[in-house]
């Protein structure tokens, strides 16, 4: 069955660009041109993909992702027109997994949704990453791309999940940045360093006790992050 992406954007040429690119592909397209006519689409069909521009009519795509990212995991990429990385980060902020600035190229486009639409289809991991992983409360099943805490479900991104698979797998081993993008972005990546920072503090805020006192994912400083080793 092909893929259903919802394509959010004011810009008939971009909607209409992005759409004969993907269908091309095989994907199955779905458009909205504002806030509100995006999330009234989201209720009513499932969709394998979201790509959300962030200056929207009615309601900005930032409120359009944290309100789907309520009810949702569906990967999620945001479109800014905007040269200011905070609005990039802002994106990550509330929830979206990805984001790609205009002007932008459909060939990148068409990349990086292959990119996400690997990580969050058919699981090909190996036998020995395919069982359920305990760390103490924590459970990952990397199958049903689950986790719980305390016996309690957590919603992750699909990124916040891949980076989260990639740490619990490779226990004490410490990822740099640049690790981190190579191993979980998957592409050539041209955003900087934030988008790493910004994904380990959402994922803490959802699995640790307490972010202050990081009991799962370790800062190792001046060089990056591990998953703790002790049981």
């Amino acid at each position: 069955m092909a893929k259903r992406i919802l394509l959010v954007d004011d810009e008939q040429n971009i909607l209409k660009g992005l759409k004969y690119t993907l269908e091309q592909e095989g994907y199955e397209t779905d458009s909205a041109e504002d806030g509100e006519e995006a999330l009234s689409k989201f209720f009513a069909d499932p969709y394998d993909l979201i790509l959300l521009d962030i200056m929207l009519p009615k309601l900005d795509g930032t409120e359009v992702c944290q309100r789907i990212r309520e009810h949702s995991n569906v990967p999620i990429i945001m479109l800014t027109a905007k040269g200011d990385d905070m609005d990039k980060v802002l994106g990550l902020e509330y929830g979206a997994d990805d984001y790609i600035a205009k002007p932008f190229n459909l060939l990148e486009v068409r990349a990086r949704i292959k990119a996400i639409m690997r990580r969050t289809g058919t699981v090909t991991a190996p036998v020995e990453e395919k069982r359920v992983i305990r760390v103490r409360d924590l459970e990952v099943n990397p199958i049903k791309r689950t986790v719980t805490l305390g016996g309690e479900d957590i919603k992750l991104t699909a990124k916040e999940f891949d980076l989260l698979q990639m740490f619990i797998t490779n226990r004490g081993k410490v990822f740099t940045r640049k690790q981190m993008l190579e191993t979980v972005w998957k592409y050539d990546y041209t955003g900087d360093d934030r988008t790493v920072d910004v994904h380990i503090r959402r994922l803490r805020e959802k699995i640790e006790h307490d972010t202050s006192q990081p009991e799962f994912i370790i800062t190792k400083w001046g060089v990056g992050y591990y998953f703790t080793d002790k049981d």
